[in-house]
């Protein structure tokens, strides 16, 4: 698989990566840790190397399924892995209420103080089994936590060399300008599909002009891109998708009817829904990489042949006309 050059750092990662948070189980309605490894390995050794991890995803879990895959492996690996998320005290802002992997309720707080930032990458640090961390991201903006107190962090980690890069994620405009101020950010990871788009009028542009990459998650709306969940559906408990107003009515019939009409350009490829949602992700202005997650082998190996094709200009405009046709009520 081919790799970009992230930002201004000299690090380099696939053009699709391996997302982990579906694998840490929570809000996912839970996981199978040997399918998930077995997921994460297939990724390697198929060329995928750069994994996309964090923290607060199954409390460690994940991080923890993630130093199995790579053991012995991990210098042809780039791991990225976030902070600022604390599941016990009630420091910094309050995120929500959700429950843990055993069921039990607990308060989730946005921490990203200097203190906080550096015990987070030990933690990783450990769960992981590494001495250094690829890119280390604040997963989402605290506000009881001046901007520059955190990347100042981000400087010192980098200095004593325990990460490579720093970058933020879902960053509004004004905080992704005063982050700069302090530290030179390598990339922005926010969610970007072909059903969520708003980034397009500021976060790109700025992205572009100031050498920031760009790091699209859900490229796959949760899974709805691929085509395969229907009205009615049933999910495991645990799993928060029918409560987002995509998987709702009457924005789930829209997208289904936007599916069936690119579907032709797909298997003009031969190629899947997801492979060609993908595939159209990594193509568009300003995105360095894609995050694909996937809980098995099978699920791994067709993110990754979704880079085995191109598609051309009248296709692109096809679906991008399909695209503008789209009516979605993200207020339901």
């Amino acid at each position: 698989m081919n790799k970009r050059k992230l930002g201004n750092s000299d690090l380099e990662i696939t053009e699709i990566a391996f997302g982990a948070w579906a694998i840490g189980g929570w809000l996912w309605g839970g996981t199978d840790r040997n399918e998930a490894v077995r997921a994460l390995e297939t990724a390697i050794d198929n060329g995928m190397t750069t994994i996309d991890t964090a923290s607060i995803y199954g409390f460690g879990l994940s991080e923890e399924l993630v130093r199995e895959a790579v053991k012995g492996k991990r210098a042809g690996t780039q791991i990225l892995t976030k902070f600022g998320m604390a599941w016990s005290g009630n420091k910094g802002t309050f995120h929500f209420t959700t429950k843990d992997n055993d069921g039990k309720t607990i308060d989730i707080y946005k921490y990203a103080s200097k203190k906080k930032v550096l015990q987070d990458c030990e933690d990783s640090l450990k769960r992981l089994g590494t001495d250094y961390i690829d890119l280390f991201q604040i997963h989402w903006p605290d506000a009881s936590t001046p901007v520059s107190e955190t990347m100042e962090a981000l400087e010192m980690l980098i200095s004593q060399g325990k990460i490579r890069a720093g970058g933020v994620c879902n960053y509004p405009l004004d905080l992704l300008i005063e982050a700069g101020k302090t530290f030179s950010l390598a990339s922005e990871q926010v969610p970007y599909s072909m059903v969520k788009r708003d980034i397009e009028k500021d976060i790109v542009p700025y992205c572009i002009e100031n050498n920031i990459g760009i790091l699209a998650y859900s490229p796959m709306q949760r899974g709805l891109l691929a085509g395969k969940i229907k009205p009615g559906h049933k999910f495991n408990e645990g799993d928060n998708r029918p409560d987002t107003p995509y998987y709702k009515e009457p924005n789930i019939s829209n997208i289904l009817l936007f599916l069936e009409k690119i579907r032709p350009i797909a298997e003009g490829h031969k190629a899947t829904l997801s492979q060609l949602v993908l595939n159209w992700t990594i193509n568009q202005p300003g995105i360095t990489c894609a995050l694909a997650g996937a809980r098995n082998p099978q699920q791994t190996l067709e993110n990754i042949g979704a880079t085995r094709f191109r598609l051309n200009e009248d296709e692109m405009s096809s679906i991008n006309k399909y695209i503008s046709e789209i009516k979605i009520d993200t207020n339901i």
